[in-house]
């Protein structure tokens, strides 16, 4: 599953109104540290498969949405579950260190939907 793009008009409903987890990437055409990031997040995008959706909003082409989130210094990485940021990064990470990050919130998420059986 590549990144989505998200605009400031579809913002509520592929991001807030998610029934799954989703980290965004604040980010900018001209920002070079959000484009040593870009690969590691469509590799991410990629191994989370369809328990994480990775989206981007271009801060320069929907302005609207950082300025609600106060973002401040790009890219700045959020992840939002049940409508709410959960966790905030800001500038680059090693691949390594992403995955690590995700991977909390996405077991987090797994846990919550197990359901137990009595027997």
């Amino acid at each position: 599953m590549a990144t989505v793009k998200v605009s400031d008009s579809s913002f509520k409903a592929d991001v807030i109104d998610s029934e799954k987890p989703v980290l965004v990437d604040f980010w900018a055409e001209w920002c070079g540290p959000c484009k040593q990031i870009g690969p590691a997040l469509e590799e991410l995008s990629e191994s989370v498969g369809d328990k994480m959706t990775i989206a981007k909003v271009n801060i320069d082409d929907d302005p609207e949405t950082p300025s609600k989130f106060h973002v401040r210094g790009i890219p700045t990485l959020m992840i939002f579950k049940g409508g709410q940021v959960v966790a905030t990064k800001v500038g680059v990470m090693s691949k390594a260190k992403l995955s690590e990050w995700v991977a909390e919130y996405i077991n987090q998420n797994d846990e919550q939907n197990k359901t137990t059986s009595v027997g």
